[in-house]
């Protein structure tokens, strides 16, 4: 296998198979958020056969995982429009796609619903709301919000992994060409 350093240009499959172990985790470590691990278990399915192949090895790594590390990665997701993505103190992925929902130029008014959306998700679940913004617009992100806010735990938690599949396939689709 080759050695390649991390670039922002989209790989192939061909390059992507032929990564070193560590060259594949540093490409694809930011995936799931501040989660690199999960980016060296995908890497052990290898050959790919495509982007939805790295997905779907992406999945299969955080179902396989620990209840305790599934809450953890969960838990790294930064609350959106919350005081980390203010200060700038989230991943360039996050920041990216809160400000491709418009999370970055809410209204007063919604960035206080916002807060107070994020409050009762911590107060609720203790965990961060999490949804693949890119699939929404801030009006559904509102609502979705709001109505998960009625989820069980259980039912939340489970909600949380799937839009953190969502989110990792998009962002593996952006490093695959």
């Amino acid at each position: 296998m080759t050695q390649i350093t991390h670039s922002p240009a989209a790989l192939s499959l061909v390059e992507i198979n032929a990564l070193m172990p560590q060259a594949f985790t540093d490409y694809f470590g930011g995936v799931l958020e501040n989660s690199p691990q999960y980016a060296t278990a995908a890497a052990k399915a290898r050959p790919f056969g495509s982007a939805e192949d790295i997905a779907q090895a992406f999945s299969a790594a955080v179902t396989a995982d620990a209840s305790a590390a599934q809450l953890s990665l969960i838990r790294a997701h930064p609350d959106l429009a919350g005081k980390a993505a203010l200060a700038g103190e989230i991943t360039p992925e996050s920041a990216s796609e809160q400000a491709s929902a418009g999370l970055g130029n809410l209204s007063a008014d919604e960035f206080a619903e916002f807060q107070q959306l994020n409050e009762a998700y911590h107060q609720k679940f203790g965990l961060p709301y999490v949804v693949c913004v890119r699939e929404n617009t801030k009006a559904s992100i509102f609502e979705g919000a709001r109505s998960r806010l009625s989820n069980t735990p259980d039912q939340e938690r489970a909600a949380a992994l799937f839009e953190i599949s969502r989110i990792a396939r998009l962002r593996i689709l952006d490093l695959v060409r």
